[in-house]
C-alpha cells in the first residue's frame, strides 16, 4: 500500500473527529512502515505515532542509503533504534500489509 503523507494527512486534518484519515493511521500503529526521504535514505521500522506537523516516530528503526532490493551491491542497514523523521522530509510512505493476511488464516 503505497500513499503519499501529504495525502493522508490532509484528510485527517479536514475532519477531525473519528475521520477516515485518523482511523487509517490508527490501523497503522505497531505496523512495519518504509519512509522515503527527501534525500534519498529509506528508514523501515514499526510506526508508532506522528504529529499535527506531519512527523513520524518509527521503532526500532534501520536506515539504507540505497533502497532495499536494489540490483547494486547488497547494503548492511544502519541501526538507528527510535527515529523522528520531520514531515517536510518525508517523500512516501509505504505499510506492510502482511499482518492482516498472517490475521485472517
Amino acid at each position: 500500500m503505497a500513499l503519499t503523507y501529504t495525502e493522508v494527512a490532509q484528510v485527517a486534518e479536514t475532519e477531525p473527529e473519528a475521520s477516515e484519515g485518523k482511523m487509517l493511521l490508527q490501523s497503522w500503529l505497531n505496523k512495519s512502515m518504509k519512509v522515503e526521504m527527501t534525500d534519498g535514505r529509506t528508514l523501515i521500522g514499526m510506526f508508532l505515532c506522528t504529529d499535527r506537523d506531519r512527523n513520524v516516530i518509527l521503532g526500532s528503526c534501520e536506515e539504507y542509503l540505497q533502497p532495499p532490493g536494489n540490483e547494486g551491491k547488497k547494503e548492511e542497514p544502519r541501526i538507528l533504534g527510535l527515529a523522528m523523521i520531520p514531515g517536510h522530509h518525508i517523500v512516501s510512505i509505504h505499510i506492510d500489509d502482511d499482518s492482516k493476511n498472517v490475521a485472517e488464516l
